[in-house]
């Protein structure tokens, strides 16, 4: 089950990287003023054919071999529904997917962020060869973190060893307190 927005990512991204992403972007934005947070996930993989797009929400379409059920989509589309949203699913053959999640913010059934910055790393350090870029914009302020940027920052250190795993979840949890992002 789907408890939190980090789950639902990291399905997503995994997605994304089954379909053959170099780049997956992350976008989180909420707004007080519209009662909206919105959450969008844009890659440059193979894309959905055309005739998929419709049933990607459909529980009992999936385009994997190892099981009959896709719960990824339908779950997110439940959550954001539940919430007076909606999700969207755009995607052009050979150009990619965009999956965007809108729900009410402040709604009760509202599923909390999770752990944002360990998801974003760990896809991050399980992946050195894509480029991962995540935006999380509040009232407050806009945080953003880039692979490509961090990769430059670390001078040949690798993403993926353990202090450098641990200096940017805790990086990016900082930054995330400083535009005070909800729960």
């Amino acid at each position: 089950m789907m408890k939190d927005f980090a789950m639902h990512i990291m399905d997503i991204a995994q997605n994304s990287i089954s379909a053959g992403a170099t780049e997956i972007e992350l976008l989180i934005g909420e707004s007080a003023s519209t009662d909206r947070l919105i959450m969008r996930i844009r890659d440059n993989g193979k894309g959905i054919p055309a005739d998929m797009i419709g049933k990607v929400t459909d529980p009992y379409v999936t385009s994997r071999t190892t099981r009959k059920v896709g719960l990824g989509l339908p779950l997110l589309k439940q959550h954001a529904d539940s919430t007076g949203g909606y999700l969207s699913v755009e995607s052009a053959s050979g150009k990619g997917t965009t999956v965007t999640a809108v729900f009410g913010l402040s709604h009760l059934d509202r599923q909390p962020l999770g752990d944002i910055a360990g998801t974003v790393v760990l896809l991050a350090a399980a992946n050195p060869a894509l480029r991962f870029i995540y935006r999380h914009t509040t009232p407050v302020g806009t945080y953003r973190f880039d692979t490509a940027e961090v990769n430059e920052m670390l001078e040949g250190m690798s993403i993926s060893e353990a202090p450098v795993i641990r200096f940017l979840k805790e990086m990016i949890n900082e930054n995330l307190k400083e535009i005070k992002i909800s729960g």
